[in-house]
């Protein structure tokens, strides 16, 4: 696969994933009807979702992934650092859009140096 046509791939996937992160964030986590549905009976498989997803923000799980995964790919040498670096950003997305912006935009930055850093020369 070329290099533009990975690019091209990647920017899309990651289009469509924060375009689903935000649909998570406003569709589950932000609304009134699902806030009432929870309080009436938690027990539902939506609201135990809900709950752990919550939880999982609460503790930046996925912004603190996506840092140490970014941290990870720029020391990695070529492919699987490359693998790393998009697999952080996959982590890092999500987290910028649910709530922990302060650590995952280290990692977004990081993992996205990574992806267009130039291959070194094999010697």
């Amino acid at each position: 696969m070329s290099r533009r046509l990975f690019v091209i791939l990647l920017l899309l996937g990651l289009a469509l994933w924060l375009a689903g992160s935000y649909g998570l964030r406003y569709g589950l986590m932000e609304d009134n009807q699902w806030v009432a549905a929870c309080v009436a009976d938690a027990s539902r498989w939506e609201c135990q979702a809900r709950s752990g997803l919550g939880l999982i923000i609460h503790l930046r799980v996925l912004a603190w992934a996506g840092l140490l995964g970014a941290l990870l790919a720029f020391v990695a040498p070529g492919r699987a650092g490359r693998v790393l670096a998009v697999l952080a950003l996959l982590f890092a997305v999500p987290a910028l859009v649910l709530y922990s912006a302060s650590l995952a935009v280290f990692a977004l930055v990081i993992a996205a140096l990574r992806l267009v850093r130039a291959p070194r020369p094999v010697h």
